[in-house]
Formats: C-alpha cells, structure tokens, sequence
C-alpha cells in the first residue's frame, strides 16, 4: 500500500492531446495528484470544475495540478473542452498507475460489487514524495481542502 512520506511512484502516461507525460517533469513543483472514476459523470464533472475554479490559486502557489482517469485521450479531449478545464489530465487506460497508486478497489453499489477507480487525491511534495494522501474523497470539496491545506504550510 502507498504511504505518506514515500517517493511516489514515477510514471509517463499520454494528456488529451496525446503527449507523453511524466511525474518527474514536475520535479521543484508540488503536484496534485487526483484520481477519478469517469469522465461526463456528475461528481466527476463537479470535481473537475472545482479545480479549473481554484487552477489559478494554485498556479499562484506554483502547485500543477493532474487528473487521472482510464478514460480515453480522445474522451479527456471532450471532457476538457466541454469544462474549459485547464489543467492537465492523462489517459491511464491500462491501469498501471491506477494500481501503483492503489486506488483500483472493489466499491459496492446497489448491492453489486465490481472494481473502479476509488476517488483518491495526492499530494506531491517539490522532491516527489507524497506529502498527503486524501482517500474517498468528495467531489465539491476536494479541491478547496487541498488550497486549504497548502495555505496552512
């Protein structure tokens, strides 16, 4: 299981457009690093909202900020134009990051147990360790909970 003060794990995956990116590019940067179920679904979509509303305090902050999903390119693609959101999200479509970081679980719903993504943020610190782990958490009030955080450091 991941752990707050360990290095995180390094990986390349492709953004929207298609170019490759890396955890490492960011090195001298805090990084959030959020994980979400689904493009176009309703706490998917109010999620990322609620970082393009607050992108630019944390670009104040020199904090990037990086949604990953197993959706498609082509499907980040439309998620971002349809949100106007401005930062960076990658494709995951195998899962290999979504495992290293262990946010692929059994989640139960309506009685029906399947596998998915576990809505789960990370905190990178500047040297890339993770700084904070916030597990399950809400759609609203993720991104806020995180500026609140920095702003306290």
């Amino acid at each position: 299981m991941i752990e707050q003060g360990i290095k995180a794990p390094d990986f390349t995956l492709p953004d929207k457009d298609g170019n490759s990116v890396s955890l490492s590019d960011f090195k001298g940067k805090k990084v959030v690093l959020y994980f979400y179920p689904k493009d176009n679904t309703a706490g998917c979509s109010r999620q990322a909202q609620a970082f393009a509303a607050a992108y630019e305090q944390f670009k104040q902050m020199n904090v990037e900020v990086i949604g990953i999903s197993k959706d498609s390119t082509s499907s980040h693609q439309k998620f971002a134009a349809k949100y106007e959101l401005p930062f960076i999200l990658l494709s995951d479509v195998d899962l290999s990051v979504i495992e290293a970081y262990g946010v692929w679980q059994e989640k139960k719903m309506y009685g029906k147990t399947s596998m998915g993504v576990v809505r789960t943020s990370f905190l990178i610190d500047e040297s890339g360790n993770i700084e904070k782990i916030m597990p399950k958490v809400k759609p609203d009030t993720n991104a806020q909970e995180i500026l609140s955080y920095l702003q306290k450091e």
